[in-house]
């Protein structure tokens, strides 16, 4: 399989598909090729690349989360005379400001927050990742709006 095709397969799994599916859809589409020798030597091949790429990624997620741990944070926003602010504080901006503050690569999906941050105070910010092996990693810091 070169994509992942629902209730057929998943990307570089080798399948045994039926034939005519195959040569009049599967692979006019490019979502699959036939299984020769070459092409499973090829395969293992990519799925050691793969294997690697994601252990990488899976160490530098966790040394994100290490450096993010119970950092406290610090945004300083507008607001009203009632301490609301003007524009609400939400994950795109928590995750840059993190990335300012301590250099930590946070993607906003790892970002446990309901909703944006409307007043000013003092918030926990959960984070949790869900590692492509399946191991989940839960963090937290503090962030701090102030007025501005």
């Amino acid at each position: 399989m070169l994509q992942d095709v629902p209730k057929i397969g998943r990307k570089y799994e080798v399948k045994e598909i039926n034939d005519g599916y195959a040569r009049n859809f599967l692979i006019p589409k490019k979502l699959a090729e036939i299984a020769t020798p070459s092409t499973i030597a090829e395969l293992k091949k990519r799925e050691e690349k793969i294997r690697l790429e994601r252990s990488m990624k899976e160490e530098a997620v966790v040394k994100n989360l290490s450096l993010v741990k119970d950092v406290v944070l610090e945004i300083k926003a507008k607001v009203n005379e009632k301490g609301h602010l003007f524009q609400g504080i939400g994950k795109k901006e928590i995750a840059e400001a993190i990335k300012k503050a301590k250099g930590a690569e946070l993607i906003e999906e790892f970002i446990a927050l309901d909703k944006s941050i409307k007043e000013v105070g003092e918030f926990d910010i959960p984070v949790k990742v869900i590692l492509p092996s399946g191991k989940i990693l839960q963090a937290s810091f503090k962030l701090k709006v102030t007025k501005e």
